[in-house]
């Protein structure tokens, strides 16, 4: 009997956690990221520009667009993006990287986005670049 109740319970909680936001249930968070295109407006590694050709994040520059099904385009790269930790980080996959970059959301309004990471430097692993980038809303 024990067994067939934490089976129910199981299955109770998997149906509860599985099932699908109606649109009323979609955060704030959500619509802010969303609901427009993002221009890059400063794309920093160390505290310094790195966004002209040749650097780092040169390929970040430009228009930014998270679509509500989870793809986007991330200046010249395309992809997916999900929240995570609670919508406190964002986890964008592409494959122009070799791993999902995860970055924490600093700041997110209707009008401004920052966001903040961490990434090996190439040329020695055991450094890592501290990144900042940030958007306005277009």
């Amino acid at each position: 009997m024990n067994k067939f109740r934490f089976f129910f319970i199981f299955l109770s909680a998997f149906f509860i956690v599985s099932c699908d936001k109606d649109e009323d249930e979609v955060s704030e968070r959500f619509r802010f990221l969303t609901g427009v295109e993002w221009e890059s407006e400063e794309l920093l590694v160390n505290g310094v520009d790195s966004s002209g050709p040749g650097e780092l994040l040169e390929d970040f520059k430009g228009t930014v667009k998270f679509n509500e099904d989870g793809t986007g385009s991330f200046g010249q790269y395309s992809g997916t993006w999900q929240f995570a930790k609670e919508e406190t980080e964002l986890v964008i996959t592409t494959e122009a990287l070799a791993f999902p970059l995860t970055t924490k959301i600093d700041e997110l309004t209707a009008t401004r986005l920052r966001v903040s990471t961490g990434f090996p430097n190439p040329m020695n692993p055991q450094e890592q670049f501290n990144i900042q980038m940030s958007f306005k809303s277009k």
